[in-house]
């Protein structure tokens, strides 16, 4: 399976969906949602506005942020994948009090009016489009002028960074191939999970990611590593 792939990745999140929310917290032992949670204290969702998710997945962090925009807000999930749509509408349908669609659809390439939202967010998806420069400046394009957006993944350490990003790396290959994949074989997923380290292969590094960010055009842009340097939160405003 070959990272970026636009039409393997769209495969693999339509095979996965059914057990991602329940992998993502056995894996992470629920921790993924206190880290999307410090993703959306970097954007501060209040009253009235209009957000976006993108690669929104299943919802989950679409739902959080929809809370925090009533009265008067919307939120708007966005992916290339139907499946994980099909799981975000259910849970949606299940607070139909929350002003929160969902829309299949390109992160590359939304459609959606320039400064058309005032925050946004990608919970693990940068890392899977073909080009992650396009997809921080169409990010940008997206956002109001003072808009904040966050991005949170796994984070690569910088090659020769010294001995603790080195153990990082270690550890984190470690989980990907002794835990992470194992776990999967066991719902029957171990390619789709396996594709995991493949992707951080090719993922920028924070450095990189931040030089991608400001020739993008986003005015603040920092780099904050989570869980000891195994995630990374990219904070980022217009």
């Amino acid at each position: 399976m070959k990272p970026g792939d636009p039409e393997a990745v769209r495969e693999l999140f339509e095979a996965i969906a059914p057990r991602y929310d329940l992998l993502n917290d056995l894996l992470s032992l629920g921790l993924h949602r206190l880290w999307k949670r410090q993703a959306v204290a970097w954007i501060r969702p209040r009253p009235g506005q209009q957000l976006l998710d993108l690669c929104c997945g299943t919802g989950d962090l679409a739902l959080v942020l929809a809370e925090r925009v009533r009265p008067g807000g919307t939120v708007l999930g966005l992916d290339a994948a139907e499946a994980p749509l099909a799981v975000a509408r259910r849970r949606a349908a299940e607070r139909p009090w929350l002003p929160l669609s969902f829309r299949l659809g390109d992160a590359l390439a939304t459609g959606l009016a320039t400064g058309e939202v005032d925050g946004a967010a990608m919970a693990y998806g940068l890392r899977n489009l073909a080009d992650p420069g396009a997809g921080l400046r169409e990010l940008r394009r997206l956002l109001r002028p003072g808009g904040r957006a966050a991005v949170l993944d796994f984070n690569r350490s910088e090659p020769g960074a010294g001995p603790a990003a080195a153990a990082v790396a270690r550890f984190q290959r470690l989980y990907l191939r002794q835990l992470v994949v194992p776990a999967a074989r066991a719902f029957g997923l171990p390619e789709q999970y396996a594709y995991l380290e493949a992707s951080l292969a090719r993922f920028p590094t924070a450095a990189v990611q931040e030089t991608l960010a400001r020739a993008a055009g986003f005015t603040l842009v920092r780099h904050r590593h989570l869980a000891a340097g195994l995630m990374g939160l990219l904070e980022l405003q217009a």
